[in-house]
């Protein structure tokens, strides 16, 4: 019953809106979609795009796509449909969006705004042979072009080698006339196609293989213990260090370490640029904050503000699923294979719930995900608790996690000390959107490994940043952001985006306090 009321309540919505258009009267050929945002900032159009990819199931994430109108950007889903068809989804949709916090959709005709476009460098079947293609366009073309240089995975089993410019048809076919000039002497020909939301499977932080091309970044080697009666793991260590509190210092002298005064006022000025977002409202009092950063190349802390706070854990709880499947699959109780491994990618690159609930219940449910981190990677996961599957909507808000568990769990990623370790990193890395890096001036070229999280109550993001030094080497960081609140916020998309930019805002500042030490580019 109450079913039938919404989807009545949606088609007396969309007779209204067809009553009040200017175009009045229902064509049988005529044609619609749902929209759920327009903003003159695509970086906030993306955010929200993001989050809807996380709340609804694949089949309606792959039709989500971002269409230009004047100066505006929007993110529609592109269902063509009939007006009594495009009322259910306004029903379905709705029912989703509403439990979310999120606006509900709204019909628009299917005119009035246009595709994006990007620049295409081939396409077919071999991804190998386009990875070879991008890294001579990365060479080629620079890394302006490069931070969005992509390949993705097109229908029929094809790949695409594009630069993601997301422009309109006349501007972007003028770049790529000019790369084509470019090209002409490499025999790389170019061309547009349209933004369809395709599946990213290569991109510029791809390009760190294994930490392979880092020069001289790993500290010494202090591994996290592994706490087990009978374990075999070659990965422990008596010495059992809790990077929170204790700082080492690496024993080749040469290298710069930040001194104590220095550490001092990075911290007062990170908290003091807080006290001021509190005090202009772009974080309310009702609000709590979690922020960490920690220098890998020293292998210290930088910077702890609630480090040890308990804080929703969100999507980011996914990468420490990954590591209790991995233990698993290293343990001889499952196999990781195609399948597995795409469950896996589409878990943290694409934040797919049904992907999520798939890799915990072939781990052996919430229970055994948390009793493997407890048993096994205790030095790690101090306070981590996985309590639940990722209900319907992503509304998850038992699993939980201190912002120093994140940091640990960062560190021996980098530091090698996790059980597939390579391919852990490898899947953080795959192109995705972020909240440390994308939308920020931090020079591109940085590399990223990261987790965003999001619900009704929680905005935040992990990640390690590796960006170049001015002699072309690599330092490497993390950083930790959480914003979380008690109450449910009245506009929910717009404070989800405003937060987003906040913990933007804070990484762009670590990042100039990391650029004065470290002669960071």
């Amino acid at each position: 019953m109450k079913r039938c009321k919404t989807l009545f309540s949606a088609l007396f919505l969309l007779l209204g809106y067809l009553l009040i258009s200017p175009v009045t009267g229902v064509a049988e050929n005529e044609q619609y979609d749902l929209v759920y945002i327009w903003d003159t900032d695509i970086e906030n159009v993306l955010d929200y795009k993001e989050k809807l990819e996380e709340i609804f199931d694949d089949a309606v994430s792959k039709r989500l796509k971002i269409v230009g109108r004047g100066d505006e950007y929007g993110v529609i889903y592109d269902t063509n449909g009939s007006a009594r068809t495009v009322g259910q989804d306004i029903a379905y949709h709705g029912e989703i969006l509403r439990k979310e916090g999120l606006d509900e959709a709204w019909a628009i005709r299917d005119e009035g705004y246009h595709l994006l476009y990007n620049v295409s460098y081939g396409l077919g079947p071999n991804l190998d042979s386009l990875k070879k293609t991008y890294e001579k366009l990365y060479k080629y073309l620079g890394e302006e072009v490069g931070k969005n240089l992509l390949i993705e995975k097109t229908h029929a089993d094809n790949y695409a080698l594009i630069y993601r410019r997301r422009g309109d048809r006349k501007t972007t076919m003028a770049v790529a006339q000019k790369h084509r000039k470019l090209l002409r002497s490499k025999k790389i020909r170019t061309s547009i196609t349209a933004e369809n939301n395709n599946e990213i499977v290569y991109g510029e932080s791809s390009l760190l293989d294994d930490g392979n091309d880092v020069v001289d970044t790993s500290p010494i080697k202090m591994a996290i213990v592994i706490r087990s009666g009978n374990s075999t793991d070659d990965t422990t260590d008596k010495r059992n260090p809790d990077p929170v509190v204790i700082s080492l210092i690496k024993k080749d002298k040469s290298k710069r370490v930040v001194s104590v005064a220095s550490r001092t006022a990075f911290e007062m000025n990170v908290e003091d640029f807080i006290k001021e977002l509190r005090r202009t409202g772009k974080i309310r009092s009702d609000e709590k904050t979690g922020w960490m950063v920690y220098d890998l190349e020293n292998d210290r802390s930088l910077l702890d503000i609630n480090a040890n706070e308990i804080f929703q854990a969100a999507s980011m709880i996914k990468p420490f699923v990954a590591l209790a499947f991995f233990h698993q699959v290293k343990n001889g109780k499952l196999t990781y294979g195609p399948k597995s491994k795409r469950m896996l990618e589409a878990m943290i690159q694409r934040s797919s719930n049904s992907a999520t609930n798939w890799v915990i219940r072939q781990a052996g449910g919430p229970a055994k995900c948390q009793q493997i981190l407890r048993q096994y990677y205790s030095s790690i996961f101090k306070n981590t608790v996985i309590k639940e599957y990722i209900p319907a909507g992503g509304r998850t808000y038992k699993n939980s996690a201190l912002p120093s568990d994140y940091i640990r769990f960062l560190r021996a990623m980098w530091n090698k000390e996790l059980p597939y370790g390579k391919e852990l990193r490898r899947i953080m890395a795959l192109p995705g959107r972020d909240r440390l890096y994308h939308g920020t001036p931090i020079p591109q070229g940085t590399l990223v490994y990261n987790k965003t999280g999001s619900t009704a109550h929680l905005c935040g993001d992990m990640g390690i940043l590796v960006p170049k030094t001015a002699k072309g080497q690599r330092y490497p960081y993390a950083i930790v952001g959480i914003i979380e609140r008690s109450s449910r916020p009245s506009d929910y998309g717009r404070w989800m985006l405003a937060r987003g930019n906040v913990i933007r805002q804070v990484s762009t500042l670590v990042y100039e306090e990391m650029k004065k030490q470290h002669s960071l580019l």
